[in-house]
């Protein structure tokens, strides 16, 4: 009888092989393998929660977008840590996810900031409040400071946020949720008559808020922020046109957040309203451009404040692609010859105490 030859297996057999052995695996194990990667998911999330900031100023972009649709950007929100202290300037829409997501601890927010009553600056107020409550089980609620008007918003937000309160309340029990920590109290302040008013609306353990004014006509009142800390400052525009005031308080700051709209590529769209269903398109689009800075104003305050560095945010329109922001920027590389730096959300800039650096990561 003839005896039967057993033929190795060659490479693309063994490959074969081992991809069988493998499928075969996963399929058993599949359901284990699963749990055990999803368990690993969990705990790098949650270990990103809190992220350790050193001691000196920082500020977060969680929002850098502005109404218009942009599935890249939230609406306009920084965060600001001084210190041991943790502030919101304006929450846009979808916002309060990225505080989150960014490592800023909600339940350790010590005040809301708004520069003024635009809905996109405002649309997130009863999330950030619900967090914070939350999120660190607080008894009191959260300041939310702001020019004069901010008592009809917190005061809307909390009426809002009444149902839900109570529910979670019920749920969750006052031990977790304490009753008294629900909400946000209005903490609002005037600003003087002249054009560069200003006011210190903060100011405790080294940290100093001063809120200023800034030209968003016709929305009154509008301010800016400027937060000094250990030697590091940086300042927060809002809304607002070229605007002395702001020069004014830029002065030699670190850090200068300014809004910026491309009046061209506003008009483009303009130009190609009547493409679009919806009838106001037109008329907004022609609007916008009078109250907002162009790019190159903000260069222009970032050069005579002498500001170290630029960043802008409140991005109008949206730019689905970094190879537009050259265009963007039009000529404001040639009024201001520091950095500049278009802002996406999760940009994380930090400035330790005493010193001239700026550091940068991203937390997204």
């Amino acid at each position: 009888m003839k005896q039967m030859k057993i033929l190795k297996p060659g490479p693309v057999r063994k490959i074969v092989l081992v991809v069988i052995v493998v499928t075969a695996c996963l399929f058993v194990f599949s359901e284990p393998l699963t749990r055990i990667l999803l368990k690993h998911v969990i705990q790098y999330r949650l270990s990103r929660l809190a992220y350790p900031f050193e001691d000196g100023l920082h500020a977060g972009l969680c929002g850098t977008g502005s109404p218009m649709a942009d599935k890249k950007r939230a609406g306009p929100c920084i965060a600001v840590v001084a210190g041991k202290h943790i502030y919101i300037v304006d929450v846009g829409d979808g916002s309060t996810k990225n505080i989150t997501l960014m490592g800023f601890q909600t339940g350790k927010i010590e005040a809301v900031l708004l520069t003024h009553f635009h809905s996109d600056h405002i649309a997130g107020l009863g999330e950030v409040m619900l967090q914070r409550w939350a999120g660190g089980s607080n008894h009191t609620p959260v300041d939310v400071i702001g020019p004069s008007g901010v008592e009809t918003v917190v005061d809307g937000f909390n009426t809002a946020y009444l149902l839900d309160a109570k529910y979670r309340v019920a749920h969750h029990g006052s031990i977790t949720v304490p009753p008294s920590g629900a909400g946000g109290i209005a903490r609002p302040f005037q600003l003087g008559p002249e054009k560069d008013a200003s006011v210190v609306v903060l100011e405790k353990e080294g940290v100093k808020i001063t809120a200023f004014k800034v030209d968003h006509r016709p929305v009154e009142p509008a301010v800016g922020y400027r937060f000094d800390y250990k030697g590091r400052s940086l300042v927060i525009s809002g809304d607002t046109v070229y605007s002395e005031s702001l020069l004014k308080h830029s002065k030699g700051a670190d850090l200068l957040f300014h809004e910026a709209l491309s009046p061209w590529m506003v008009k483009m769209i303009n130009d190609q309203a009547h493409i679009s269903p919806v009838p106001s398109l037109k008329k907004i689009t022609a609007d916008i451009p009078g109250y907002h800075a162009s790019p190159e104003d903000a260069a222009k305050i970032a050069d005579q404040a002498k500001v170290h560095h630029l960043v802008y945010y409140h991005i109008i329109p949206p730019l689905p692609s970094p190879l537009l922001y050259k265009l963007f920027l039009g000529n404001a590389k040639e009024l201001y010859k520091g950095p500049i730096t278009m802002g996406v959300d999760g940009m994380l800039f930090s400035l330790p105490p005493d010193s001239n650096e700026i550091q940068m990561k991203t937390r997204l």
